[in-house]
């Protein structure tokens, strides 16, 4: 071995020698001789820790006091920091550093293990920021959030879907609650839209993007979507469904229908039109998505059958638009707001039938006569 590696080696030996004697030395002066400790201003430190530990971290906190009163990171970088279950002090500080927040990730990890806060680290959310200091982020860190969950429920789904869809979250409820919450309309509810006794809350389930603490109940979060709703349907909405000649049930429950049948948004007002013109005539609606929401869910776990044969247009079922003219007994899904407006303020045409085109776009070809709808058939 060279020389000067050995030199280097007995020097870097010596020094951590060194470091220990006087860390051993303070420690035992300090508890026979009552000689000072780490100043308070590092804090009170974990009675668990062994002399040698609390002066060798506090020793190392001292020499690095002015950054624990420093911004811990860039002013102006932040970070909502979900910690789950199992996750160490050691992972959230990793995490915390490559977030850019924390510039000197060993002061707050022996900050923490000095003030044995690194064991108050629960699962949960924590809102971060870099001018924090490490003294503000190791206290943040001991007063979790809870952790919500996001769902998003889309436009034209029905109920059971919903459920289902809640179900695979970590809910304190699930899909039976929230079925049996959904089944009958609160009394204030039923009153403010016109709603039959029988009704459930289809329909005015509305759809968006909700946050939910897992320690919700079903009836919280009904009651959050019906508040939504109730919002969402403003005073135009309602005087627009007036204006056509429908209460807010009515309105509602005709908007489920556009909604599942408007593949193109663009379409929805005119899809509309033909159903009010239909309905001011008396005509049968002849609507598939209510023999759809008839016929329930298929073998294959899909609410909505794809391909209907005219035996399921046959299905008896107060549902059915084929079979009894006029409006469904209630809404078949849960609207947006677009085909709530559509409903409102339809196009004003003199069309009555449209049918599916044949390109595959979804879009829809709209006939006036019954001969000009039979033209517009595939060929």
């Amino acid at each position: 071995m060279p020389k000067l590696i050995k030199s280097c080696l007995l020097v870097f030996l010596f020094v951590v020698f060194g470091v220990v004697i006087c860390l051993g030395v303070w420690a035992v002066g300090a508890a026979v001789f009552g000689l000072p400790m780490i100043p308070e201003s590092v804090g009170e430190p974990d009675p668990t820790l062994t002399q040698l530990q609390e002066t060798a971290l506090g020793l190392y906190l001292l020499l690095n006091q002015d950054a624990l009163d420093a911004p811990a990171g860039p002013p102006g970088t932040a970070i909502d920091l979900t910690v789950i279950e199992g996750e160490t002090a050691s992972i959230v500080i990793q995490r915390l550093s490559q977030a850019g927040i924390l510039n000197q990730p060993n002061v707050l990890r022996f900050y923490l293990r000095y003030r044995g806060l690194d064991r108050g680290i629960d699962a949960g959310l924590y809102t971060l920021r870099g001018e924090m200091t490490i003294r503000e982020i190791a206290e943040a860190l001991q007063f979790s959030q809870p952790i919500q969950n996001t769902i998003t429920i889309p436009e034209g789904w029905r109920r059971e879907q919903i459920a289902q869809l809640i179900s695979d979250l970590n809910l304190s409820f699930g899909e039976i609650e929230f079925l049996e919450e959904t089944s009958t309309p609160p009394l204030f509810f039923t009153h403010s839209f016109e709603m039959p006794a029988s009704a459930t809350l289809e329909g005015f389930l509305f759809p968006d993007t909700y946050l939910i603490d897992p320690e919700s109940s079903a009836q919280d979060f009904v009651f959050t979507m019906l508040t939504n709703f109730e919002t969402r349907l403003d005073p135009e909405i309602r005087q627009g469904f007036a204006d056509q000649g429908l209460t807010i049930f009515e309105g509602v429950t005709l908007a489920s229908i556009v909604e599942r049948e408007a593949v193109i948004p663009e379409e929805r007002t005119r899809i509309a039109a033909v159903f009010h013109n239909r309905l001011k005539l008396g005509m049968p609606l002849e609507a598939d998505p209510t023999v759809q929401f008839a016929l329930g869910v298929q073998a294959d776990g899909n609410w909505w059958k794809p391909a209907l044969t005219y035996d399921d247009l046959e299905i008896d079922s107060p549902y059915n638009t084929y079979r009894y003219a006029g409006l469904p007994v209630g809404p078949i899904a849960n609207p947006g707001l677009d085909s709530l407006w559509a409903v409102a303020f339809p196009d004003q045409t003199n069309e009555f039938y449209f049918r599916t085109l044949c390109d595959g776009s979804g879009g829809h070809a709209f006939a006036v006569t019954f001969e000009e709808h039979l033209r517009n058939a595939c060929p």
